[in-house]
């Protein structure tokens, strides 16, 4: 199997750690098992290799990534270039070229796309794997990982199978729905849409010939800018005459905002910190050389970097991006 990462965007809700030149899958703040913070983009690594899946991993990302992704997983993991950002769909046809011209990988070879930041167990991987063998077997032409759903959530978008036994065939896909009806969806069995992909290298090289017809993977990147500017959920699975539905019944979480992040933090201060009296289920992360001292205050995130400070309330940390931009 062939697994693909998908390494993209500058994590804005994240900010002032995360930003363009250090993307939020790129922060050491996650506890690992050897006792010292780890970022995202490690976690997602060595979870992969623990779980025994097998597989050659390449990552697709934007040049201004390569040497965070070289600092932190080292030299030997094959990297793609975009030369520009386009979306999900040129990011996954670019590296689908690269598999084949590059890495001779055949039309059988079964491709895994999975986004290079889930916070998850190791079942996910399993789960992968399940994707994997239905993928050999034709079940459908793409499978897709369905989470199942903690809460009734707007934020994300929903796979509704077609019947209660899994895994199953797509009825249909519901994107980012409003509360009333994200409570019917789950209720009555719909997934959260885990943005992972299992297919089979042929199948996806004969829709990217059909977006742009290239001989070698020098023209894939010097043409990169005549792919469709798109995402891949739109021109790939939403046309597929057939789409499959696996679940993944364990722990997933979307660190996109501090609250979520902070909560996996085992210590509530990293850097130059002091939390006083009265406080309380506070974090505080600290890149300068000054100190930040927190009194008589609960449930706050406080993140001080040269980027500037945020000081927020956990719930609240969501509505951040509108004021960064």
């Amino acid at each position: 199997m062939q697994i693909i990462l998908l390494s993209g965007g500058s994590g804005k809700r994240l900010w002032p750690l995360s930003n363009n030149d250090r993307p939020k899958q790129f922060l050491k703040v996650l506890p690992s098992p050897s006792g010292r913070c780890e970022s995202m983009v490690q976690r997602v690594y060595r979870q992969l290799g623990e779980s025994g899946i097998g597989g050659e991993v390449t990552i697709a990302t934007g040049e201004s990534q390569v040497p965070l992704i070289r600092e932190q997983l080292g030299c030997e993991v094959d990297i793609v270039r975009e030369p520009s950002r386009r979306d999900t769909f040129p990011a996954i046809a670019l590296s689908c070229l690269y598999l084949r011209y590059e890495k001779n990988a055949a039309d059988d070879e079964i491709v895994a796309v999975l986004p290079i930041d889930p916070y998850c167990e190791l079942s996910y991987f399993y789960t992968i794997q399940k994707m994997e063998q239905l993928a050999k077997r034709d079940f459908a032409e793409i499978m897709l990982m369905g989470v199942t759903p903690d809460f009734p959530s707007e934020k994300f978008g929903y796979i509704v199978p077609d019947g209660k036994t899994l895994p199953a065939k797509v009825a249909r896909f519901v994107e980012k729905p409003p509360r009333e009806q994200a409570v019917m969806l789950t209720g009555g069995g719909a997934l959260w849409n885990g943005g992972v992909f299992v297919f089979k290298l042929g199948y996806m090289l004969n829709i990217v010939r059909r977006n742009v017809a290239v001989s070698s993977f020098g023209e894939a990147l010097s043409r990169y800018g005549e792919f469709t500017k798109t995402s891949f959920d739109y021109a790939v699975v939403e046309k597929a005459e057939s789409v499959g539905v696996v679940q993944y019944n364990g722990y997933w979480e979307d660190l996109g905002t501090w609250g979520a992040l902070v909560d996996l933090m085992e210590n509530p201060a990293i850097g130059k910190a002091t939390m006083g009296e009265g406080t309380s289920g506070t974090q505080i992360i600290n890149e300068l050389g000054i100190p930040v001292i927190a009194l008589g205050v609960k449930d706050l995130v406080i993140v001080a970097s040269r980027e500037g400070i945020l000081v927020t309330g956990k719930s609240e940390s969501s509505h951040l991006k509108e004021y960064v931009e």
